[in-house]
C-alpha cells in the first residue's frame, strides 16, 4: 500500500479528544487506583537495565528497589509498561489508518542534527540522574509531601523562569 495516494483524514475536534482523555485517566484512577504516569514504565525499564548491569548497586538504592519489587517476577511485567507499549503501538496504528505515517525528524531551518539528538538525551539522562538522586521530583518539585509548599513552588517557578530566560538564546533551534 503506498501512503503517498492517500489525503489524511481530518483531525479530530480536540474538545472531543481532551474529553475523551479525560475519561480515560479517570477510568484509570477508578480501576487501577492511579494515574497514567509513563515515567513509571521508563523508570521500571532503567531500574531493570540498572540491576542487570549493577545489581548491588540496584538493589541497595531504594529508589531501583521500590521498581525492582521482591524478585518473584519480572518488574517488566508492571501494568504501566504493557500500557506505553500500547501507546505505542496504538499511535503508529492510528497513524497508519489516518494514513498520516511518514518517518521524518522535525527540525528548524536552522538547526543541526546533532544538535537536535544530544540536546533530548542529555535531558533524559540528566533527568534519570536526578531522579535516582530523589532531588528535583521527589524533594523539590511539587510532589507528595512537597505538594503547595511554598519553597516548591517557588523552586518550580525558577525552573521554568530559568528555561524561558535561556530560551533566548536557542531560539535559532525551532525558528
Amino acid at each position: 500500500m503506498n501512503l503517498e495516494q492517500h489525503t489524511p483524514r481530518p483531525y479530530w475536534n480536540s474538545y472531543w479528544a481532551g474529553f475523551g482523555l479525560g475519561l480515560v485517566l479517570l477510568a484509570s484512577f477508578v480501576i487501577m487506583g492511579r494515574g497514567l504516569g509513563a515515567s513509571g514504565a521508563f523508570t521500571t525499564a532503567v531500574a531493570t537495565v540498572v540491576h542487570q548491569v549493577a545489581p548491588a548497586h540496584a538493589e541497595n538504592s531504594p529508589f531501583y528497589s521500590e521498581y525492582l519489587g521482591d524478585g518473584t517476577h519480572s518488574p517488566l511485567k508492571d501494568w504501566l509498561v504493557f500500557e506505553v507499549l500500547g501507546v505505542f503501538v496504538g499511535g503508529f496504528l492510528s497513524g497508519v489508518l489516518a494514513h498520516r505515517l511518514k518517518f521524518t525528524v522535525e527540525q528548524g531551518p536552522r538547526s543541526t542534527t546533532p544538535v537536535d539528538w544530544l540536546l533530548p538525551l542529555w535531558a533524559e539522562a540528566d533527568g534519570h540522574w536526578c531522579k535516582d538522586r530523589a532531588w528535583l521530583h521527589q524533594r523539590s518539585g511539587p510532589h507528595r509531601r512537597a505538594l503547595l509548599n511554598v519553597g516548591s513552588w517557588a523552586f518550580m517557578w525558577c525552573v521554568f523562569g530559568g528555561a524561558y530566560a535561556v530560551a533566548y538564546f536557542f531560539r535559532k533551534q525551532w525558528i
